[in-house]
């Protein structure tokens, strides 16, 4: 999908003084802001198809430190969920909002429980995207595999086949333009016609090793803080991330939560998909 939906650029500085970055959709004022979380090696772009598609709501969609337009951090150990999240209450404070509505893809859906339990009543209603408390150890062993250690690329369609490498059963129907399309969105390109993944390689430190620190031991009661927060939660049918019996935990433990599945989809749904546009569109009027 070619992108018409115009955005803004916002440059802020982090509590420890990196300059990050955020696209703002301004949209047609129906409901509270979109604060789009993206997951752990992806960027702002990841939110632009939904974009096109929910053009009536404000939707401001982030790049965390190392990623995208953002910083790269000098100390690597800031790679974390807990420093991301206290870099988005810094983005909200700085725009003057006080409560929006989450949408975490993967590590953002993370950063979603967490800054509810951090800052009570800063989400009016969230959307989590393919990730729960408890984590598949077969998506982790995938993500090991090639954050931070792919090479960078002579052309883009080299980019292209690379990613359809790291899980071509997420997308099973994806043909070379969509393909090329998603190595646009995680890659850019050097001053020297390299193509690079569009991330610092030192995040994937955070998911190597036998207990990998991106992820806590015992997530539920983190889960919990959202218990007075209306939520959607979304899961690719085939994800190695969320396991099914995971969603149905969550959605059987939350008082207000709502499960749809997305068909032909492993992890994760882009949220452009019919049945999650309709899902959050649906989610999005109940929670204004």
């Amino acid at each position: 999908m070619t992108r018409v939906r115009t955005y803004s650029d916002i440059r802020y500085r982090s509590p420890d003084g990196l300059s990050l970055y955020a696209r703002d959709y301004a949209g047609h004022g129906r409901g509270l802001p979109l604060l789009c979380m993206h997951g752990l090696s992806r960027n702002s772009a990841d939110f632009e198809m939904m974009a096109e598609l929910l053009p009536d709501y404000r939707i401001i969609s982030v790049d965390q430190r190392g990623r995208g337009d953002s910083d790269w951090d000098p100390d690597k150990s800031n790679y974390r969920p807990d420093v991301y999240c206290q870099d988005m209450f810094t983005l909200l404070d700085n725009l003057g909002l006080d409560k929006v509505v989450a949408i975490g893809t993967s590590m953002g859906g993370l950063m979603t429980m967490m800054m509810a339990q951090m800052r009570p009543g800063v989400f009016r209603a969230a959307v989590i995207n393919d990730i729960g408390p408890e984590i598949d150890t077969k998506g982790l062993a995938r993500l090991r595999g090639y954050v931070g250690t792919s090479p960078d690329f002579d052309s883009w369609d080299a980019a292209a086949v690379s990613v359809k490498m790291q899980g071509p059963d997420i997308f099973p129907e994806f043909r070379d333009a969509d393909w090329l399309a998603f190595a646009r969105r995680t890659c850019r390109e050097t001053p020297d016609k390299r193509i690079k993944f569009n991330y610092d390689p030192a995040i994937g430190e955070g998911v190597k090793g036998a207990r990998p620190g991106a992820v806590s031991p015992d997530l539920w009661p983190v889960f919990a803080a959202l218990d007075d927060v209306p939520l959607l939660l979304i899961r690719g049918e085939t994800s190695d991330i969320l396991p099914e019996s995971t969603a149905h935990r969550m959605a059987d433990r939350h008082p207000d939560c709502r499960l749809v599945t997305i068909g032909g989809r492993g992890h994760a749904p882009l949220l452009d998909e019919p049945d999650a546009i309709r899902a959050m569109s649906g989610f999005l009027e109940e929670n204004p």
